[in-house]
């Protein structure tokens, strides 16, 4: 077989490819043979951490996978599960984090039309997206220097404008998520985007290359260089030249995915089309050996017959390309020209390049000269595994004791506005006003809210879906952060009274070559697994970000590794009904707090944003979860909201009580509260503690509430009533916050936007 085209002296080196001498060794004895450049690329990016998982797979075998609903679990490109009446769901969350820092508005963007062709790559139609975003700080102060800042700054822009972009252009409603900011996430923004399609359970599809001599077929956008290598420049750490990978960035059409979308549905209802494939990461290379692997064949394919945009690009390139928009199909012999038609109809290429083997390889030719011939498996699943030490404590950036004594605040309403405009707790709503998240008509709940709402009017039912995650809680502790995530997103979902069935998670990490960041993903994902087992919200699949670490700009020997963020994405099943949402609707109403007050003490009140914000430092452990106790928390909950009690309901989360009322009191009727509370804690303790298990509910029937409380064994406690204008809290009956609500609302909503304009 031909070795061209020549390669440059930097080709030959293994770690060009981003292959380890092992790695490389392992090639030979694979191939009996040394590997062309094309080969190399090809093992490169298929044994890259971002395609083959390599060093998390051992680990992500502990978490919980099936249930009595789950139809596809982990190895496709989506979990499905079962939804009733013959439909089912499919939904999956993907990261573009070293895209986005690179370029940010087309990182992003790329990121969303990549986790939508996992969707329909499955014979699904999009219905949603919701995003998880992680960013360094927008002040000089925060960031460490205004030229960090002011590129924090430009990165928040683009991203949100990526995203904005691409799903209102392809039509699909951004429905809510989340976004955080830390100075760990200077040099390496997270980018996390969960997508949800709806369909019947005969039109599922997946991506396996069954039936020898079927035609392989290319459909989409042509190949470019763009994004060449990308999954491997996304499995490596960020150095000082990280601008020079611009080309590794891919760039994305949302109308040609629109197109994309229409035809592939319309293509797969001929039954002409027996597998299809994403060309997503690793573009060709991963969809032609991946679709052989997991149906056990080879595929043969010839790289001049590929669409291409670009002249002159060698069979290296076209393997590698990222170009997106893309789609590999296998169709039965004899039916080409159906799929042929409906491609033509929607103005999009087709072209058959090659067809399905028996021999089990892949084997690419050019000009009719063989330049790969690689088994299918070997590159795929079974790609090498590394059982990476983790011995060492966990990498935690803040000390496990605090102050002695945490020192109170001089006012508890400066506490507060401080609390209500930090970046973290403000308004999102300069986020999401960018996003259209009405389009289809089928947004039951939207964003700022504690969950999403979706309605799937094909079965009277809807889908509840939250994304969630805190770095913070699980850099202090990454087993217990790790479950306190799940416990949040299905205590969310209790809000709108919706039952969480089942759950996709993204794992961001830094370099796991570090025994103590390896610890820290070990203990996230048996903390996760832990927690999904026990709510029941088995893991249907999602994603692993590693070497989400920079080295330092003033000291490139320092490396600064991300906070661990693993990031969640649950979805629930609810009967069609518009949920009581999160804000006081009309003064007069009766507060009650379900859960209880909680309780903390000085090293678990140093997780919160309060000690963050306010007392400037975070140390300490993040708080006790009872997880016993915060389902049946959540139990009691979806019985308030589903039985009509609640004319809202919100979970008492970062920020604390205080933080939840004021968010309660936001809303368009301007209603607050008047709130006495009793306890043996301190007052900033009672106020600001984040304490797990609470959910605050406004209802006309506080008995009734009350009564549903006792019969699940859960605490609640009648803590005030509605009312107009302002929010007033007692404690112990010392006045401890009194603001008025508009003010306290302007103050929230302008405080992202001002940041962001410095």
């Amino acid at each position: 077989m031909s070795a061209k085209p020549p390669a440059s002296p930097a080709q030959e080196d293994p770690a060009f490819h981003g292959l380890t001498q092992e790695e490389y060794a392992l090639a030979v004895r694979i191939l009996g043979r040394k590997p062309n450049v094309t080969e190399m690329g090809i093992f490169g990016v298929m044994w890259s951490e971002h395609c083959s998982y390599k060093t998390s797979k051992v680990h992500l075998k502990k978490l919980p996978t099936e249930s009595s609903r789950v139809l596809v679990g982990p190895g496709e490109n989506a979990g499905i599960i079962d939804i009733g009446g013959g439909w089912a769901i499919a939904f999956k969350i993907e990261s573009h984090n070293h895209p986005s820092f690179i370029e940010p508005f087309q990182g992003a963007a790329t990121g969303v039309g990549g986790i939508l062709r996992d969707i329909f790559t499955m014979g699904a139609r999009p219905v949603a997206v919701l995003d998880a975003l992680r960013f360094g700080p927008l002040t000089a102060e925060e960031a460490g220097g205004e030229a960090v800042a002011a590129r924090n700054r430009r990165i928040v822009k683009g991203v949100v404008s990526g995203i904005a972009h691409y799903g209102n252009c392809f039509g699909v409603p951004t429905v809510g998520g989340e976004c955080m900011f830390d100075a760990s996430y200077n040099g390496n923004p997270l980018v996390n985007v969960f997508a949800l399609g709806v369909f019947k359970h005969d039109e599922i599809f997946y991506g396996k290359a069954t039936g020898v001599g079927n035609p392989v077929i290319y459909v989409g956008a042509k190949t470019g260089r763009d994004g060449i290598k990308g999954a491997a420049m996304a499995s490596e750490v960020f150095k000082e030249d990280s601008k020079s990978k611009r080309p590794n960035v891919q760039v994305g059409d949302p109308f040609m995915e629109k197109l994309l979308l229409e035809a592939c549905l319309e293509a797969m209802k001929t039954g002409a089309i027996v597998g299809i494939q994403d060309m997503g990461a690793a573009g060709l290379t991963c969809s032609t050996c991946e679709m052989g692997s997991r149906a056990g064949t080879g595929i043969e394919i010839e790289l001049m017959k590929v669409p291409q945009r670009e002249t002159g690009m060698t069979p290296y390139e076209m393997m590698l390309s990222e170009s997106q928009e893309r789609m590999l199909l296998v169709a039965e012999k004899g039916r080409e020209q159906e799929v042929f038609d409906v491609f033509a109809k929607w103005g999009l290429d087709a072209s058959t390049i090659g067809e399905v083997t028996g021999d089990g390889l892949l084997r690419v030719r050019h000009n009719g000269e063989v330049v790969a011939e690689i088994p299918n498996r070997e590159l795929a699943d079974e790609a090498p595994r590394y059982h990476r030490p983790y011995d060492a404590p966990a990498f935690r950036s803040a000390p496990l004791d605090g102050p002695v004594l945490v020192p109170p605040p001089p006012s508890f309403n400066d506490a507060l506005a401080t609390l209500m405009t930090s970046p973290d707790l403000c308004s999102k709503r300069w986020i999401w006003q960018q996003y259209d998240y009405q389009v289809r008509t089928n947004t039951v709940l939207g964003p700022g809210a504690d969950a999403a709402v979706v309605r799937i009017k094909e079965t009277g039912t809807s889908v509840a879906m939250s994304v969630d995650g805190n770095g913070r809680w699980c850099m202090l502790d990454p087993r217990e952060g790790a479950k306190h995530m799940v416990a949040e997103c299905c205590r969310n979902l209790a809000t709108t009274g919706a039952l969480p069935v089942a759950a996709t998670n993204n794992l961001n990490f830094a370099n796991p070559e570090r025994p103590e960041i390896m610890r820290q993903l070990v203990e996230s994902i048996e903390g996760m697994a832990e927690a999904c087992r026990f709510f029941e919200t088995p893991i249907t699949g999602g994603n692993v970000s590693l070497y989400n670490e920079t080295h330092d700009e003033a000291d490139p020997e320092v490396s600064v590794p991300i906070f661990p963020t693993p990031v969640l994405g649950i979805v629930g099943l609810m009967k069609t009904e518009t949920p009581p949402g999160i804000v006081f609707r009309a003064p007069g109403r009766a507060l009650v707090l379900v859960g209880g007050l909680g309780s903390t003490d000085e090293q678990r009140f140093g997780s919160s944003q309060y000690a963050r914000q306010v007392l400037g430092s975070v140390w300490g452990l993040p708080p006790e979860l009872d997880m016993a106790y915060e389902k049946r928390v959540h139990e009691a909950v979806r019985e308030i909201v589903t039985s009509g009690l609640a004319e809202s309901a919100h979970d008492v989360g970062e920020g604390g009580l205080a933080a939840a009322l004021a968010e309660c009191s936001f809303g368009p009727a301007g209603v607050g509260a008047e709130v006495a509370l009793s306890s043996s804690m301190r007052d900033d303790f009672v106020l600001f503690h984040e304490g797990p298990s609470r959910v605050l509910v406004s209802t006309s029937s506080p008995e009734a509430v009350l009564a549903v409380a006792s019969r699940h064994g859960v605490d609640a406690i009648v803590a005030g009533e509605t009312a107009r204008a302002a929010l007033t809290v007692r404690v112990n009956g010392r006045a401890a916050v009194s603001v008025k609500v508009d003010q306290l609302r302007e103050a929230w909503e302008s405080a992202l936007p001002a940041l962001l304009s410095n």
